[in-house]
């Protein structure tokens, strides 16, 4: 029996659960589940991982506070997030529409496969 490399490893079902996650089946039969939060939240676009690295500001008691503290949220923002769309990138990857508009990251296997 061999085992698989990662290069190996390739989802082989994908399905959305009513607790608003996204359940892989991978092609060694382990299953995950990850949030669509946390997908979300790990986007790897260039506006999200800009967004990651702005740096927080701190109050003059040392605290350390947003850069904008009360953002103002479009419509899409404040509802539920969902996946609205999931298309294959070549043979490694999945672009992911999220129902807050937002549809620029490329969610490779591996980083699939790490977002615990």
């Amino acid at each position: 029996m061999t085992s698989q490399t990662p290069d190996d490893l390739l989802p082989v079902r994908l399905e959305k659960t009513e607790n608003h996650e996204l359940l892989i089946q991978w092609s060694d039969s382990m299953e995950q589940t990850v949030s669509f939060r946390k997908l979300r939240d790990n986007c790897r676009c260039a506006h999200c991982t800009e967004k990651r690295m702005e740096p927080a500001h701190e109050s003059t008691a040392g605290e350390k506070k947003l850069s904008n503290p009360l953002p103002v949220l479009s419509l899409q923002e404040t509802m539920p997030l969902d996946i609205v769309a999931m298309n294959p990138v070549g043979n490694y990857a999945y672009n992911i529409q999220f129902s807050d508009g937002h549809s620029a990251g490329i969610y490779s296997y591996e980083l699939l496969r790490s977002i615990k």
